[in-house]
């Protein structure tokens, strides 16, 4: 009988045999794991990594034929065929084991065997078939750390833990590049957008007579001369040659589209096209290979709370007063008004200290609905009975520079609320319509003929769609926001030309409340106060200093519940 038989009948304890075999020099060759793998007392694998090269037809026929050689009532914890040696633990319902050839070293068996049944609890969210499984990659990244081509790593399970957790820096680098592809992608693409926004605009101010002219154009963005605030400077007494100013304002970009998104055009194109930067077969490729890799040819631009607006150009005159008046208002659905609210400030900006001894003289409306109130440091007397606005201390210059306060110097504040529909500037109907599978949605506005509105956006929540809605009829310009799913409506000018207008789209079928609140923004050149700066009284003599006034109303809170 052989040593190995002998000791296989149990006559001796086992550790005594480990012993015996390390004294003797038996199995000091290099081991060899062929394979670490956890199965289930049925004969169930449930995760099986190979470190030698070996079939699957191979592996499979090992670990099927386990099973059957597990004896009950043994002690050892190996088992023995005429090719290969099976080193296993249990771990509850499980089996961990380890398939080596013959002539390896079991000792350095049982002590990897040791240590990646230490591995298994940490990785493993419970020891059974759901839990290994669930962390199977895991399990197969652990055990490539221990054994590598089937020979035993130096390591303990703190250190495999670390190296499974370590970052690649390749992985990193890669991931930078990518990015950075990205990123440039993304900027060719709104230069090519902005040329085409910008080729639309130049072709609609060319129908509307050249009303409006461009001056630069950004990612998204148009920079406009519409002269939002009306400017007046004059060099004595009276009203002088203007100094030029102008407003820019943000204005986005609705003939932008991304993947899937259709033009805005009052007839939706075919499904399935992307925007077109031009006909050139380069081009299309190009923004094929985007689509292809799943990105949005252009970022969407989300519609904002209030009022969209790019810091005022630089002062130039000597002497700044801006009125701004702020618009919240809120229209019932069905007509009438919940809410309207007008809020307006005047401010002074003085650029030179030796200007800073002036009065101001203005000129208000006659809006008997308004209520002005001034600075506590302004004479209120002088105010109520001339309309000049001085300092109490009339040798107390105004604060000069732009350093400080963006707005300037506040000097006299107003307020008008009212109830009467008359007053508001824009009117909006939205007629929602269910007809057999689909929703009709008409939409009207009305322009006041008070005001000129510039940059007017119409903003109507939509219900969760899959695709764009059909848009059958517009006057202006639409887009689509699909993530949160808003249909913007853009008209760039309303103005005597076309106090009135539409749209008519389609979508599946929806309650009438999906499309409410619509939300409203625009700006305009003139105010409901009407305040004009007459003149700048200097308090020590000589020609009046030359200032521009800059006028302009504003949405803040524009809505119809």
């Amino acid at each position: 009988m052989s040593l190995i038989e002998l000791l296989g009948s149990g006559m001796y304890d086992i550790c005594a045999y480990y012993l015996l075999l390390k004294l003797l020099g038996i199995g000091n060759s290099k081991m060899v794991v062929l394979a670490a793998s956890i199965v289930s007392k049925s004969g169930k694998v449930l995760v099986s990594r190979q470190f030698v090269d070996m079939t699957r037809i191979r592996i499979e026929a090992l670990l099927a034929a386990f099973p059957k050689l597990v004896g009950t009532g043994k002690q050892h914890t190996y088992v023995e065929t005429e090719n290969v040696r099976y080193v296993y633990q249990p771990i509850e319902a499980l089996y961990l084991l380890l398939v080596t050839n013959k002539q390896s070293n079991i000792l350095e068996d049982l002590e990897t065997l040791r240590l990646l049944s230490k591995l298994v609890p940490e990785y493993s969210v419970s020891l059974d078939e759901e839990g290994v499984c669930k962390t199977a990659f895991e399990l197969i990244f652990a055990f490539d750390e221990v054994i590598s081509l089937g020979h035993k790593e130096n390591v303990t399970v703190a250190q495999v833990k670390q190296y499974c957790e370590m970052e690649s820096h390749e992985e990193k680098l890669h991931k930078l590049v990518l990015q950075s592809k990205i990123n440039e992608t993304k900027d060719v693409m709104k230069r090519k957008a902005s040329e085409i926004d910008k080729s639309k605009i130049e072709k609609n101010r060319g129908e509307k007579g050249g009303f409006m002219s461009l001056q630069s154009m950004g990612s998204g963005r148009i920079e406009s001369t519409f002269n939002d605030m009306s400017i007046s400077s004059s060099g004595g007494g009276g009203f002088g040659s203007g100094s030029g100013f102008g407003l820019t304002t943000d204005i986005d970009s609705f003939s932008t589209k991304s993947k899937g998104r259709p033009s805005s055009s009052a007839t939706a194109p075919p499904k399935g096209l992307g925007m077109q930067l031009n006909k050139t077969q380069k081009a299309n490729q190009f923004l094929e290979s985007l689509k292809a890799e799943g990105e949005v040819i252009l970022e969407d631009v989300h519609p904002k709370a209030g009022p969209t607006r790019s810091a005022a150009p630089p002062l130039t005159d000597p002497i700044t007063l801006s009125a701004e008046e702020r618009l919240n208002v809120t229209l019932k659905r069905d007509g009438g008004v919940s809410n309207f609210d007008v809020q307006g400030t005047l401010s002074l900006q003085i650029l030179n200290q030796e200007d800073g001894l002036i009065q101001v003289q203005i000129e208000t409306g006659s809006n008997p609905g308004i209520l002005f109130k001034t600075h506590p440091n302004i004479n209120k007397e002088l105010f109520s009975n001339e309309n000049i606005l001085g300092l109490k201390d009339p040798n107390r210059p105004f604060p000069t520079g732009q350093g400080g306060d963006a707005a300037g110097v506040g000097l006299l504040k107003w307020r008008m609320q009212s109830v009467d529909e008359s007053d508001v500037p824009l009117t909006i109907n939205c007629w929602p319509s269910v007809s057999g599978n689909e929703t009709y949605v008409s939409i009207e506005y009305e322009a006041s003929s008070m005001f000129d509105l510039r940059n007017v956006v119409i903003s109507v929540p939509l219900p969760a769609l899959r695709e764009a809605p059909n848009v059958r009829q517009i006057d202006g310009e639409w887009r689509y926001d699909s993530r949160n799913s808003i249909l913007e409506w853009s008209i760039l000018l309303i103005d005597n030309s076309n106090r009135s207008g539409s749209m008519e789209f389609v979508v599946p079928p929806a309650d009438s409340s999906v499309f409410f609140p619509i939300s409203v923004r625009f700006t305009a050149a003139k105010t409901f106060s009407d305040l004009k700066v007459v003149n700048v009284l200097p308090l020590r003599g000589g020609p009046p200093p030359k200032f521009s006034q800059r006028t302009t109303l504003i949405t803040e809170n524009y809505q119809v519940v």
